[in-house]
Parts: C-alpha cells; sequence; structure tokens
C-alpha cells in the first residue's frame, strides 16, 4: 500500500485546462469568440444586405399591375428560384420571383395573382408577397440572432481578458 486513499489503485488525472483550445468536450473561449463574431456578422450581412433590401423591393410592388399567373419553375421560391407565367401587354411574360417570396410548396400549374411594374413586366411579385413579411420575417430574425451571437462574442471577449488579467497577477 502506498498510503493513497484509493488503496494503492492509480489515479487517472484530467490534464488542466490552461485556456487554450478547450480539449474534447467543447469549445474553448478563443474558439466560441470567432466562431460567435463570425456568426453574428454573417447574420447581420444576410440581414442588413440581403432581407431587407428583398423586403423593400416586394413592398415597392404594391401599387403595381395585377396579372393572373401560373407557376411555370418550382422551387426554393424564398431564395428566389421559382419562375411564373402570366399576360402582360398582350404578351406571355415568364419571370423570376424575387428573394423573399413564398409559395414554395406549391407544384407547377399552380394559379396566382402576381404584380408586377407596368414599364418592366419581369419585375414581378405575388400578391400575397408584397407586404414584405416572408422576407421582412426573415430579416429580423436574422437581425436578433446576429446581437445574439455578437453577445456572446462580447461575453467571450470579456471571459478572454478576465483570464488574462488574473494569470498576468
Amino acid at each position: 500500500m502506498d498510503g493513497e486513499a484509493n488503496g494503492g489503485a492509480s489515479a487517472v488525472r484530467a490534464p488542466a485546462n490552461t485556456g487554450g483550445a478547450g480539449g474534447a468536450n467543447g469549445l474553448g473561449p478563443r474558439a466560441s469568440l470567432l466562431m460567435s463574431l463570425a456568426l453574428g456578422l454573417l447574420l447581420g450581412a444576410l440581414s442588413v444586405l440581403v432581407m431587407f433590401p428583398a423586403a423593400e423591393h416586394l413592398r415597392s410592388l404594391r401599387d403595381g399591375e395585377r396579372a393572373r399567373a401560373t407557376l411555370h419553375t418550382s422551387g426554393a421560391c424564398m431564395a428566389g428560384q421559382c419562375e411564373v407565367t402570366f399576360e402582360a401587354g398582350g404578351r406571355t411574360v415568364v419571370a423570376d420571383l424575387p428573394v423573399g417570396s413564398g409559395g414554395g410548396k406549391r407544384s407547377v400549374g399552380a394559379a396566382m395573382t402576381v404584380r408586377y411594374q407596368a414599364d418592366d413586366p419581369q419585375v414581378v411579385a405575388r400578391e400575397d408577397d408584397v407586404g414584405g413579411g416572408g422576407a421582412a420575417l426573415l430579416a429580423w430574425m436574422s437581425g436578433g440572432a446576429a446581437v445574439l451571437f455578437l453577445v456572446i462574442a462580447g461575453v467571450a471577449a470579456l471571459y478572454l481578458a478576465r483570464q488574462r488579467r488574473t494569470r498576468n497577477r
């Protein structure tokens, strides 16, 4: 017996956390800071540069010309990957629905009402979307998530500064 309380069995100790990369159980504070900062900036950019302008574009078509349309190509309408076909000025127009559009669950050939600019029928939106609803909601959600991740980055930065200060004493 070597006098230890465990009756001589060898003890396995976990390495001490030195504030580095964190270990197998999770991210360290530096990695958390960088990831939170990157996610916050990315979501903020998505909100400000994509979704808010998309919502404004949809709202700009509120007073546009009205037409009955059919879904020509379905896909991820919120990402701007749907096309509609409608009659404008005596000709058939095939136009892309803009980013922030709804209606992605509809199948090809589904009828809908669209609004378009009289001088450029290629600028079109579903009448249900001209309030900017889906795009505005995504803009606010991504903006809120950006703020959350930036707050997390701030907390991680404070933690790192406090840890560095206590180590230097």
